[in-house]
């Protein structure tokens, strides 16, 4: 009873019980899709958004290498996010809601590692953080795939609440605060790329061939203009 009172005037854990209590309710089918979603299926998601946008944004931008280095950016930052989260889980050590809750309905089982931060709400925060820099459209896009990152987290009981928000703020940290370098390093090596055979994949081929070298611009005669008028 002390623990059930205890968990009532808790945010974190009510919204916990409040969220996995979906799980409680739901059909298998519905856990099954969630438990495949919040493994790997809305990263891949996340991902598959990435290539789009470098495919069909990044390489038409005006500064076309430095876009495409904006989307190797948010892949990278996801990684690097996960990297930063190993001490922090190691200094923390916060168990799985499970362990110290009872009454959860846990579909997904975290193993040895501790709950804070989230490195899958890590990951996604950094890769939509990356992306909207890139492009606002498509960064919306890939925050509202990673708050379903964060809700399937819980939904499944894995995870607090906090340690989704912790693993945003994580991975929009390591986005933002590495950028600089990160961008610079990568918007060189793209640049010297646009030189090379591969370049299609930096910059979109213009579908009308340049002029040649000493062409002189068609000139128009006041004939033409009455032509056209």
């Amino acid at each position: 009873m002390a623990e059930v009172a205890n968990d009532s005037v808790n945010p974190d854990i009510s919204l916990l019980r409040g969220i996995n209590d979906f799980a409680k309710e739901s059909p298998h089918g519905v856990d099954r899709a969630v438990e495949l979603l919040s493994g790997y299926g809305l990263i891949a998601l996340m991902t598959l958004l990435a290539a789009w946008c470098w495919w069909r944004v990044a390489r038409r931008s005006a500064d076309a290498p430095a876009a495409v280095a904006g989307v190797l950016w948010s892949l990278l930052a996801g990684g690097l996010a996960v990297l930063v989260n190993i001490p922090i889980r190691a200094f923390v050590q916060r168990p799985r809601p499970s362990v110290d809750h009872d009454g959860l309905d846990v579909l997904v089982h975290g193993g040895h590692y501790y709950s804070f931060v989230s490195d899958h709400a890590a990951v996604a925060g950094a890769m939509a953080v990356g992306l909207f820099m890139v492009s606002r459209a498509v960064g919306l896009a890939a925050l509202l795939l990673a708050l379903a990152e964060g809700f399937t987290r819980v939904y499944l009981g894995v995870q607090y609440p906090t340690d989704v928000i912790g693993g945003f703020a994580l991975g929009a940290a390591t986005a933002l605060l590495l950028a600089p370098l990160g961008l610079a390093v990568l918007t060189r090596a793209t640049t010297s790329l646009t030189a090379t055979r591969v370049s299609p994949l930096i910059r979109r081929r213009s579908p009308f061939p340049p002029p040649p070298e000493g062409a002189q611009p068609p000139r128009h005669h006041a004939d033409d203009k009455g032509l056209a008028a």
